[in-house]
């Protein structure tokens, strides 16, 4: 069987690295968002409570270094993508997943690893498992 993508809610943005960017997208729930910041000298994953009215920052996934990006000349194509039941985001650039965050399970990873989350018992590693949420079998 051929997998398809199964999203609640899409933002498709272009992308210049290294120009000052913030893109948002809400959880198709309503409470959560996931945002992308690029600041100029780093590109940013955040995920958001909403309902946090002090700190609404659940977590916050390093994406890139505007030096280090090898094709930062280059647009590239930006989306952030909700699935289907509005608990998991997830980060694409250029088609390449970059970060998830799964608010069901208070967990984030990102493919550089980088900041070591705020509790100790918990990384940021990538991990590939938690792209199924994106993800149906055709005819299901």
């Amino acid at each position: 069987m051929t997998a398809r993508l199964v999203a609640s809610a899409v933002t498709k943005e272009m992308l210049s690295v290294g120009v000052e960017t913030v893109v948002q997208c809400d959880s198709s729930i309503g409470r959560y968002q996931a945002v992308f910041e690029d600041d100029g000298e780093t590109g940013y994953f955040y995920a958001l409570d909403t309902e946090k009215a002090d700190n609404p920052i659940l977590d916050a996934l390093h994406i890139y270094n505007v030096q280090s990006v090898a094709d930062k000349d280059e647009p590239s194509e930006l989306h952030l993508i909700w699935s289907g039941d509005g608990m998991k985001a997830a980060l694409f650039i250029n088609s390449y997943p970059h970060a998830i965050y799964n608010f069901a399970d208070a967990v984030g990873c990102c493919r550089t690893g980088f900041p070591p989350p705020a509790d100790a018992s918990k990384t940021h590693e990538w991990d590939e498992s938690q792209m199924a949420h994106f993800f149906a079998e055709e005819g299901k």
